[in-house]
């Protein structure tokens, strides 16, 4: 427990101590060592657990499922807090924020990943309720940083829609427990999700059924699930860098996450039903049309930052999909495609940032010529956008390709909307991304102090993974979906 204790307690105590720092230098790196031994505990936390064990107690559980998104969330928060530092000063040398609204941004930027870890790790179905809202009210808080109309705008529009969204998992949790109230003798134990996992063929099916509705609409808000899904393109052009990093990379995981653990529960619970696959058949619903209208949606977007979170919600579609698909060759390629897609976009959003610098502005028909202007933003912009198209060796095209192999099994008619939806959003991409790259330079741009150590440490770990995926990271992703579906890959 010291690891998870460490863990959980550093981001904490970094949130309330660069509170209280007012000078930016020191507040910048000490927000990237508190970040560090984030990462420390995370991964003697992993240690600690082993490939096949399980850590449970103090109202926490630790397993297969959410170490390996603890590790990833710690280790994205480390080289966005790296990134971070120096692009919060150039910001704040530009005026847009003082330093007083950056004693805000480093301490919700800890409150951030404090919520986030409470949320994969907690054991109580309430607290990652809490955990999820705590989040919200993080990032709500960051998406304003700048203070502009649009910002503010935005920031009210993310309140809201998550704050309904939130209510209705709020709702679903609710039922969740009346459910477990006629099935565990201690009713101060109906929220526990290990013993609702033991006991879910005694719940209620119809109130789980109903329960699983209001906990995908009010989670799959979070998701970014079309319909849902108005605030996060808001939310990402109007708020800072940084943050656009973090929000595509670990938050979308962490509601995805909560929908996932449910669904274990509504699966085990509608077994001996005439309807097992209920839960399944909704999130391969919701997923296939948010994957298919976000790759629609890519080809219309006029802000480089509004187009990326389009390329969230249509890959977070994609793994809502695969996690509804079930089976071990599914649920494989779904945990795969988190992992990558969190070192991807969060790469991407990194570079953007620089890019958008570059010019003066997010929009796309000013950003030209990167390659002759700052080749190192260029070239990364370029390959980043050929990783997250799914392009090999990268990869994101091995968990695609495992994707695309489990559907063409089970359900082979969804193969073409699939790949429909791939060249779709291969064309929208690309569309933009050329000019970006290869156009020609406006006069007047001028080359930034680029920090393109997080990228280059991102993008060389995707295409790693697609190249070979290591024997204990697939030992993980293989206990991880056993501990799912009940079957191994591998």
């Amino acid at each position: 427990m010291n690891a998870l204790l460490l863990t959980l307690l550093t981001p904490l105590v970094g949130a309330l101590l660069l509170a209280l720092i007012r000078s930016l230098g020191p507040a910048g790196w000490l927000n990237l060592a508190v970040s560090a031994l984030t990462l420390v505990g995370a991964v003697w936390l992993a240690l600690s657990v082993g490939l096949d064990g399980s850590l449970t107690g103090m109202g926490f559980r630790v397993d297969a499922f959410n170490i390996y998104l603890v590790v990833l969330t710690a280790f994205v928060g480390l080289t966005t807090a790296i990134f971070s530092r120096p692009y919060m000063r150039h910001v704040c040398a530009e005026g847009r924020v003082s330093v007083g609204s950056l004693r805000i941004y480093h301490s919700m930027y800890q409150a951030f990943m404090l919520t986030m870890l409470v949320a994969l790790t907690t054991d109580n179905l309430g607290v990652l309720w809490v955990a999820v809202e705590g989040a919200t009210l993080a990032t709500v808080l960051l998406v304003s940083l700048y203070r502009t109309p649009e910002a503010v705008e935005a920031a009210w529009k993310y309140f809201i829609l998550c704050g309904v969204g939130i209510a209705l998992a709020l709702f679903g949790t609710v039922l969740t427990y009346f459910a477990a109230q006629h099935v565990l003798q201690d009713p101060d134990a109906g929220l526990s999700w290990s013993l609702l996992y033991d006991h879910a063929e005694a719940l209620d099916p119809t109130v789980m059924r109903i329960a699983f509705v209001f906990l995908l609409v009010g989670y799959g808000t979070k998701i970014g699930l079309v319909p849902l899904h108005q605030w996060l393109p808001d939310a990402h052009s109007e708020g800072p860098t940084p943050m656009s990093a973090v929000l595509s990379g670990l938050l979308l995981n962490v509601a995805l996450y909560a929908v996932v653990r449910f669904k274990m529960l509504v699966d085990g619970s509608l077994a001996e039903t005439a309807t097992p696959h209920l839960a399944g058949s909704l999130l391969m619903g919701f997923g296939l049309v948010s994957f298919v209208v976000a790759g629609l949606f890519l080809h219309r977007q006029r802000d480089i930052k509004r187009m990326f979170s389009y390329s969230s919600i249509e890959h977070m579609g994609l793994m809502t999909f695969a996690f509804g698909l079930g089976g071990p060759l599914a649920t494989f390629g779904a945990l795969l495609h988190m992992l990558v897609h969190s070192l991807t976009k969060s790469a991407i959003f990194i570079t953007v940032g620089h890019a958008a610098h570059i010019a003066g502005t997010q929009s796309i028909d000013r950003i030209r010529g990167l390659i002759r202007t700052q080749p190192a933003v260029g070239w990364s912009l370029l390959i980043g956008v050929v990783a997250i198209a799914g392009f090999p060796p990268f990869g994101v095209f091995t968990s695609e390709f495992l994707l695309l192999t489990a559907t063409m099994q089970t359900h082979p008619w969804f193969t073409v909307v699939l790949l429909s939806g791939l060249v779709i959003a291969f064309a929208g991409l690309f569309r933009h991304l050329h000019p970006m790259v290869y156009g020609a330079a406006p006069k007047g741009q001028q080359p930034v102090q680029a920090n393109m150590l997080p990228v280059f440490i991102h993008l060389g770990l995707v295409l790693w993974l697609g190249l070979s995926i290591p024997g204990f990271l697939a030992a993980w992703l293989d206990s991880a979906t056993q501990l799912i579906t009940g079957e191994h890959l591998l």
